[in-house]
């Protein structure tokens, strides 16, 4: 018998399912959504509220923000890519063991560089000793911010000059790198915003330990969760989403005893094994999904769902994407929301009155749920900017 072939459609069936994007699929629960798509983009706080939200029957931001400040069960972590993903608990320990531990160690190197470099009398030593009194004031205070840390630990205070003549040069604070290195090598979390769930001002709290994961097995279960939410991808793929080297993505591949299949091109992929049959099919959907939405930065090639003409408007310079809507697993324009909340959208084609209007009801749920919130995207692209510049 020859090699299983995926199509297209059958991919994008897959998306519409396994990422609870189709409304019949929607989650009750964020914690379900965090582990449909694995782990739930961080870097801008907004998006893990907007992707989450796209997927619950219900959309909320208090139901994220029980997640992730109440009952703790969402864990953000700096991991892969070097990038921050919300992930469960009960993944949060492999993904600690399997990326962002790599991850703390290197940002640890990198920072006790710049220490040396730009500020005066450090080392490895005062540095451990500084990281053990920040976690020593945290037991004690419960939580606090950087800025509060800083009294109890007035090293934090310190500064480096970065950039030194240049124009850009900048003073950074010892503090707000030395907080983002424990919560990479999770010891500390960020605790609700002081503000709205999009504020970037927030103080940190010590993390119970996790059980210790082997760094092989902590690496190949990251990829059988994501090969079943993503699968069938090629083996590129997994090596871009994860970041890890060649040899580390092959190894858990094989761990997880990952089946071959073919995609419409004729290209090698990889599924788990006994996925090689199609899915039950799902209705027709639309979404408007954020900047950097697991969907949108799931994958590298993304010839299936994203036409090569509209990459320009809807991603920066540094590949960030902006928001996106969708129609049954293809992207088929951009949106954004202005100053006064509406929710615009701009549509690439001709995509039949149907998807049209599933469009206009999804925008009106996202809006509804948003309410008085205004949402900028961190990474701001040329489309969103031109919807919200016509407003």
């Amino acid at each position: 018998m020859g090699v299983p072939v995926i199509g297209d459609g059958e991919r994008r069936a897959r998306l519409g399912r396994r990422q609870l994007l189709a409304p019949s699929v929607r989650a009750a629960r964020v914690e379900d959504v965090a582990d449909a798509v694995v782990g739930l983009h961080a870097t801008d706080a907004a998006t893990v509220y907007l992707s989450a939200c796209a997927r619950l029957a219900e959309p909320s931001a208090a139901e994220v923000d029980r997640a992730l400040y109440e009952d703790v069960s969402l864990v953000k972590l700096l991991s892969m890519r070097r990038t921050i993903f919300a992930v469960t608990e009960g993944l949060a320990p492999y993904v600690s063991a399997g990326a962002a531990r790599a991850i703390a160690a290197k940002e640890r190197a990198t920072l006790l560089k710049h220490l040396r470099d730009h500020a005066e009398g450090w080392d490895a030593a005062r540095l451990a000793e500084t990281e053990r009194e920040v976690l020593a004031a945290l037991a004690v205070r419960g939580e606090a911010t950087t800025q509060e840390l800083g009294r109890d630990v007035p090293q934090l205070r310190e500064t480096m000059l970065m950039s030194a003549g240049k124009a850009y040069e900048a003073k950074q604070s010892v503090g707000s790198r030395l907080l983002r290195l424990l919560a990479s090598d999770g010891h500390v979390r960020r605790c609700r915003p002081r503000g709205s769930w999009l504020s970037s001002s927030y103080p940190w709290a010590l993390v119970p330990q996790w059980p210790e994961v082997p760094v092989r097995e902590a690496k190949a279960e990251v990829v059988r969760r994501w090969l079943g939410a993503y699968g069938p991808a090629t083996v590129e793929d997994v090596k871009w989403w994860t970041g890890w080297t060649l040899g580390d993505v092959r190894a858990a591949l094989a761990d997880v005893g990952a089946r071959g299949v073919a995609l419409a091109d004729g290209a090698a992929a990889l599924v788990l094994p006994g996925d090689e049959g199609p899915v039950a099919a799902v209705e027709p959907w639309a979404a408007l999904l954020p900047a950097l939405d697991p969907a949108v930065m799931g994958w590298r090639g993304r010839d299936w769902y994203l036409r090569s003409e509209d990459v320009p408007a809807l991603f920066d310079r540094a590949g960030n994407a902006g928001p996106t809507v969708w129609w049954c697993g293809e992207v088929v324009g951009g949106w954004a929301q202005r100053a006064d909340g509406e929710v615009v959208w701009r549509l690439f084609r001709d995509v039949g009155v149907e998807a049209e209007r599933a469009v206009a009801v999804e925008a009106g749920r996202l809006a509804g749920w948003l309410g008085e919130v205004r949402v900028t995207p961190r990474f701001r692209t040329p489309l969103e900017r031109e919807l919200v510049a016509k407003g």
